[in-house]
């Protein structure tokens, strides 16, 4: 089996900071992100703690893309796989993940090569293997139960989707 590279630390080329109010303000820049054409082949990395709302947001940019039925959060599997007329959409939950080469061992790898958009929470888990993301949400939950995100994208494609 291949070494897994060294960890690189991405680049940031612009940042945004928000806060959501409340679960609509979530739903509403969800939907203002499924609505962008680059998101369609985009690696998004969510970043923040248990309960922060990674998994909410998700849900939510699912729902705007047009994926019906049920959401599952893939915590136990892994990963859950959606599929629209054009687009696949993959969302992966590391957070179980023990050592990243088992990542490797799923072929994870090639599923993060295909055509399509993929969502990963918890991504510093699998970080020796995952290519560059797009665009990282830095979510985290305040005590007044208002979300402060940091958005910041890694590459032109990311630049498009702030």
């Amino acid at each position: 089996m291949p070494a897994l590279p060294a960890e690189v630390h991405a680049p940031i080329l612009g940042s945004r900071h928000l806060r959501w109010a409340d679960e609509s303000d979530c739903a509403a820049h969800a939907a203002r992100l499924a609505g962008l054409p680059a998101l369609k082949e985009a690696f998004v990395e969510l970043h923040g703690g248990l309960g922060a709302g990674k998994t909410t947001f998700v849900r939510h940019l699912l729902r705007a893309l047009g994926v019906t039925g049920r959401i599952k959060s893939p915590t136990y599997a892994v990963m859950e796989a959606y599929e629209l007329p054009g687009l696949a959409i993959s969302h992966f939950d590391f957070y179980r993940l023990d050592d990243p080469r088992e990542g490797l061992d799923a072929g994870f790898r090639d599923l993060f090569a295909a055509p399509g958009l993929k969502l990963a929470e918890w991504p510093d888990q699998a970080a020796p293997w995952l290519p560059p993301a797009d665009l990282r949400l830095y979510i985290e939950a305040l005590p007044d139960d208002t979300r402060s995100v940091r958005a910041q994208a890694g590459t032109q494609r990311g630049l498009e989707l702030l």
